[in-house]
């Protein structure tokens, strides 16, 4: 038996039938059943470029006003839950209420899927020195530094504002705030390596394509897709 993070109620989580031939150890889930059907997950029809889910057609019209920008250099997000209120309940306490241990059940919703995945480098989105300060870690390597390796290529500038403090008009506006660490260590085939940057959520794509358009200005040959839990 194991205790819901969220609900607080005592469960028995569910054995998978891969995971009696597997010679990795299971995950442990940190939520029950019924707390992971709040979480609803996006459907087949979704945008080519973010992975937004469509009532009709293959582009949503961020991805059309990001393709008037940047052409055929689309960045390709790829998603997995609709951003609901009981994701938006999970992000307070987690982001604004620095609740760390949270991040666990955020590992629950994406772990599955990013064990599958295969990259040369996963680089996630850092955080404003000012919100690690207060916070006292960083919120989305947290989230991955337990699945994946982490090459922290970006560092956020000091004096950036959280784009969840804005509203749609005041994130697209918001300036390049990003830049490469030069203290970390470059390995040699990062130059033109296949890269998947690690956020949290998906609203315009603002700061994922500032996150995009650092590396490539520094590493022109990178391949470069993006990945946030919800959209």
């Amino acid at each position: 038996m194991r205790t819901c993070l969220l609900c607080e109620q005592e469960f028995t989580p569910p054995v998978q039938f891969a995971q009696l031939f597997s010679f990795k150890p299971a995950r442990k889930n940190k939520i029950c059943l019924q707390c992971l059907k709040q979480f609803e997950k996006l459907a087949d029809n979704r945008c080519s470029g973010c992975d937004k889910e469509l009532s009709q057609g293959f582009m949503c019209s961020d991805c059309r006003n990001w393709q008037a920008i940047y052409g055929k250099n689309i960045l390709h997000n790829h998603a997995l839950y609709r951003y609901n209120s009981a994701f938006h309940d999970l992000m307070v306490a987690y982001k604004r209420r620095g609740d760390y241990v949270l991040r666990e059940v955020l590992q629950d919703l994406c772990y599955d899927y990013l064990c599958k995945t295969n990259y040369d480098f996963y680089v996630p989105v850092p955080t404003s020195p000012e919100h690690q300060s207060r916070r006292q870690f960083d919120t989305i390597f947290a989230i991955y530094a337990d699945i994946l390796p982490l090459t922290p290529l970006l560092i956020k500038q000091s004096g950036s504002h959280a784009q969840g403090e804005k509203n749609k008009e005041e994130r697209l506006k918001t300036p390049q705030s990003f830049l490469i660490d030069k203290n970390i260590k470059i390995k040699e085939n990062i130059v033109s390596g296949k890269v998947l940057i690690l956020d949290d959520i998906y609203t315009t794509g603002r700061t994922l394509y500032h996150a995009r358009d650092r590396l490539q200005q520094g590493f022109p040959k990178m391949k470069i897709e993006s990945f946030s839990i919800c959209h």
